[in-house]
């Protein structure tokens, strides 16, 4: 039942992307009014507040129907912060606080920036490279304390922002927390932490960046069969077979890797060694595999897929932006590397195996 589940909600956000956002027409369009559509869309569907329960104002989906619904958002590219207002409202479910509505991010998202609660419960700090925040109403924040993590709610009104945008173009902020005192807070439960969030998110890039994976391999696929050169399609050339398999392969391991990691997390209790390991293996390898997709891609489309009027940039530099985000394949390399350096080298292949 969970799989049919999982279908259907794709499905619905299969729809709506199709109607609304696909990425060609986005990428003609002369402004920026096609978000307040697809948002209102989405909003009407429940899907941005998919993870929050029916009593603090979401939808009560499950994790796998919220990652099914990434998948697809990966698809498509998507350029608003779905993503973003998706884990937000995780977080806030985490301390059992009431979702508003609208776009929201979440900060941090790199591990080393730490945000401060303050005796009066003010928050001071900076989270840099926050995503969309300039585009969003709220920012949910997890922040520390004396006695441990504190999930907040605060106004993006209330916070300094500077300009920035990441290779694809879309916001990404530097936040600066000045004594904000938060709309509500709360104790972020026992044994969570940034690492809980960097696990969580990194494992939503992953769904995203191999969502963006497959869009580049139908598109490199569809234009190697239409395009022309000495008088046959170019998908009949030896070298341009091998590029796609190559691709094909890439795409197979992100997906592989990251729906483990998500079937992970949506079982799991805790956020212990095992979603570490799966977490940390997804977000490595949907990186490299979105830095070696994203050449292959070019490569295939040639002059015209760097083009700004072609769609393909839309995933190669949403792929390759989301690598750096929640921590990147160097920092999980070596969070891993301690993880099985604990373990001791008895306990390596059991743990391999045991996946």
């Amino acid at each position: 039942m969970a799989g049919e589940n999982n279908h259907i909600v794709a499905e619905v956000a299969a729809r709506i992307f199709a109607d609304l956002a696909d990425p060609q027409t986005i990428n003609r369009a002369k402004d920026e009014r096609w978000k307040e559509t697809l948002w209102h869309a989405l909003d009407e569907a429940g899907l941005p507040l998919a993870w929050v329960p029916e009593e603090l104002g979401g939808s009560d989906a499950s994790l796998a129907d919220g990652f099914a619904i990434l998948g697809v958002a990966g698809r498509f590219a998507l350029a608003v912060p779905l993503a973003e207002t998706m884990i937000a409202g995780w977080l806030l479910t985490r301390a059992g606080l009431l979702a508003p509505s609208g776009p929201m991010t979440v900060a941090p998202v790199r591990p080393h920036d730490r945000i401060e609660v303050h005796q009066d419960g003010t928050l001071s700090g900076s989270a840099f490279a926050v995503p969309f925040a300039q585009s969003s109403r709220h920012i949910v924040v997890l922040a520390e304390d004396s006695n441990g993590a504190v999930i907040a709610l605060v106004e993006i009104r209330s916070c300094q922002l500077s300009e920035g945008q990441n290779l694809a173009g879309d916001p990404t902020n530097v936040v600066t927390f000045q004594r904000v005192k938060p709309l509500r807070s709360g104790p972020a439960p026992a044994g969570f932490d940034r690492s809980s969030l960097m696990l969580m998110g990194s494992t939503i890039r992953s769904v995203q960046t191999a969502g963006a994976l497959e869009a580049m391999l139908s598109l490199s696929v569809a234009y190697a069969n239409e395009r022309v050169a000495f008088e046959r399609p170019i998908a009949k050339f030896q070298a341009v077979q091998q590029n796609l398999a190559r691709l094909a392969g890439e795409v197979a391991a992100a997906l592989a890797a990251a729906g483990s990691a998500a079937d992970t997390i949506a079982q799991a209790d805790l956020f212990d060694d095992t979603v570490v390991l799966e977490a940390a293996s997804a977000k490595i390898r949907t990186a490299e595999a979105a830095t070696e997709g994203s050449s292959i891609a070019h490569q295939v489309f040639g002059a015209i897929g760097f083009t700004k009027e072609h769609a393909l940039h839309r995933f190669t530099l949403r792929a390759l932006s989301w690598r750096d985000e929640f921590g990147n394949e160097s920092y999980w390399a070596a969070e891993l590397g301690k993880q099985i350096a604990r373990r001791g080298a008895d306990e390596f292949w059991p743990l391999v195996a045991s996946r």
